[in-house]
């Protein structure tokens, strides 16, 4: 029976080549940093006693490792445990000969597809800074998820590899 969650399989030791990283754009690091001194600066005011670079020293590295976590997830196609091509969206992958109909959704479309006809189903992996996304059918009788949403900057080039065609 093939899920379209995260598998419980054992993950590959490094994820497959050539997946796209929903990394955040430029312009959001200096307001996750600047937010970060922020919290540093009421740290260094609420503890007169401590010395006033402790807090900095331990609230920059976290802001850092926020920002890295909130981009660190991957979408593509690539190999599975098995070695049957698979789409990887974060942690879940499914193989590509379950993917029925695709399209891809933005604007306005994107906005409909994550709000008033999303199913509860579905599974999404969505990320604001990411405009485009691609909806995709889920064909595998066993699986219960009707379709997935994900981001990605390159949907036409996903929808390529999906279909086989790089």
């Amino acid at each position: 029976m093939t899920r379209s969650r995260p598998s419980t399989a054992p993950a590959p030791t490094a994820p497959p080549p050539g997946l796209e990283r929903l990394g955040l754009p430029w312009w959001a690091w200096p307001p996750g940093l600047f937010a970060g001194a922020l919290v540093g600066l009421e740290g260094n005011m609420g503890l007169p006693a401590v010395p006033f670079w402790i807090p900095y020293v331990v609230v920059m590295p976290l802001a850092v490792a926020v920002l890295w976590w909130l981009g660190r997830l991957r979408v593509g196609v690539g190999p599975g445990p098995d070695g049957e091509r698979e789409l990887w969206a974060g942690p879940a992958h499914i193989p590509t000969r379950f993917v029925g109909r695709t399209d891809v959704v933005r604007g306005e479309d994107k906005r409909m597809a994550l709000g008033p006809q999303l199913d509860p189903a579905a599974h999404v992996l969505h990320r604001g800074w990411v405009g485009p996304a691609v909806r995709l059918e889920i064909t595998d009788p066993d699986d219960p998820t009707p379709y997935w949403v994900v981001s990605t900057r390159r949907p036409d080039r996903l929808l390529a590899a999906i279909r086989g065609e790089q």
